[in-house]
């Protein structure tokens, strides 16, 4: 609607704490994807550093990803008791202390018990800040206000890479996990002027109580969502972790079939798709409102799986990577903004962290095998092949989908 037409422009239509919702979410999401990409920008370093095999480096973010299961199934039940606004802030408190511990690892061992705590912080940050979103903002608009908590990611990935790129070349990989304890200091503006949503302060622990808790996912109609959900995206962050945790360096070493572009000139590259990906995230939102969740979703899905296989059989074309980089990011990202809606359409308020938190972060826990799975690939037959392999799962991320109703416009409470 235009102004022209006497109508306010949507983003007028929602009031102020909508939006300060918004912003604590997309700014703890784009600052978790920072943290956590810190480790995939210093994986070559850490790797050089400790003696590891591609198919180790990838187990130890693996470790994370497992944590970050753990993290976002125990944020979402907890947020069902004790708000969303509350957990978020403890998450991002989480995630930022351990990303600064990581830099004193001196062996594997400390360095996966710190990666482990990272994730324990970066899986509730989502549970948390999604469901925060999802309850603060109208039927009509809610896709693309979780379109713009997940650009957040984008963001964040850039900000890594350009930070990677200026720090670890002069002062190593521990001097960029000490630049991770800033997110701390967004929970002091949190806290104090997020307010936690109407719908969970009217209901709350009674709520919560009411609905069932973990039973009540056990039970029709209720359980068969919950099963399809979590296969469907636990088959999408398969091919995520799996395609974007060996980007950088299938981007930066010539090694098993990369394009050995070096740290600093691959970060050109690693933005250009973040900038794809930003897209993809914001539109996807706008695309889900007007014509629904599941056909922009495996428009989205369909389309990566056909162009990564495209990607990864590129190496030696630095220009091909450049023009198929930003297309890869948009399409391999932006159905993330399904998640954040759709998961929250499905359940009532009662159960919807709990529900989400376990849909989505058990579907990260099989998806933790993807980095070591990728990399031992990698090992044996080269990028092209291993990366290529993540289509697979995108198509049955597809195929999924069509098992859950659509859930365009409908309220929540």
């Amino acid at each position: 609607m235009s102004e022209r037409s006497g109508a306010a422009p949507w983003w007028r239509e929602v009031g102020a704490a909508p939006w300060r919702a918004l912003a604590a979410a997309g700014a703890g999401w784009m600052l978790d994807a920072m943290d956590v990409t810190l480790y995939v920008i210093a994986l070559g370093s850490i790797r050089e550093e400790f003696g590891l095999t591609n198919a180790q480096a990838g187990a130890v973010a693996s470790a994370t990803l497992i944590a970050s299961a753990v993290g976002g199934v125990a944020s979402g039940v907890l947020s069902d008791r004790f708000g969303r606004v509350r957990m978020l802030t403890w998450s991002i408190l989480t995630y930022s202390v351990f990303t600064a511990l990581t830099a004193t690892s001196q062996s594997v061992a400390q360095l996966v018990i710190w990666r482990l705590l990272v994730g324990l912080g970066m899986g509730g940050e989502w549970s948390a800040g999604a469901v925060l979103v999802a309850e603060t903002w109208p039927a009509k608009h809610r896709g693309k206000a979780i379109g713009l908590m997940q650009s957040g990611w984008a963001l964040g990935y850039i900000l890594a890479a350009v930070i990677g790129a200026v720090v670890l070349p002069r002062w190593g990989w521990r001097v960029l996990f000490l630049i991770g304890f800033a997110p701390a200091l967004l929970t002091l503006w949190v806290r104090r002027h997020v307010p936690e949503p109407a719908v969970w302060r009217e209901g709350g622990v009674a709520a919560s109580r009411e609905a069932g808790g973990w039973a009540s996912l056990l039970r029709a109609p209720l359980r068969s969502r919950v099963i399809v959900a979590t296969a469907m995206t636990a088959s999408l962050l398969f091919s995520y972790w799996g395609l974007f945790t060996w980007v950088p360096k299938y981007l930066a070493g010539a090694d098993h079939g990369g394009a050995g572009l070096g740290i600093v000139r691959s970060t050109a590259w690693i933005v250009a798709m973040q900038i794809g990906a930003f897209f993809g995230y914001t539109s996807f939102g706008f695309l889900a409102d007007r014509f629904g969740r599941r056909p922009t979703f495996i428009a989205f899905v369909l389309g990566a799986a056909a162009i990564v296989p495209v990607y990864g059989a590129s190496a030696r074309s630095g220009t091909a990577l450049m023009i198929l980089g930003p297309i890869v990011g948009f399409l391999g990202h932006g159905y993330f903004s399904v998640f954040g809606a759709m998961l929250a359409e499905l359940f009532p308020s009662g159960v919807r962290g709990t529900a989400q938190g376990f849909c989505y972060n058990a579907g990260r826990a099989v998806s933790a095998l993807a980095p070591w799975t990728i990399g031992w690939v990698a090992d044996r037959q080269g990028f092209a092949l291993a990366l290529g392999c993540t289509s697979v799962c995108y198509v049955i991320g597809a195929s999924l989908v069509l098992l859950l109703p659509e859930t365009r416009g409908r309220e929540i409470a």
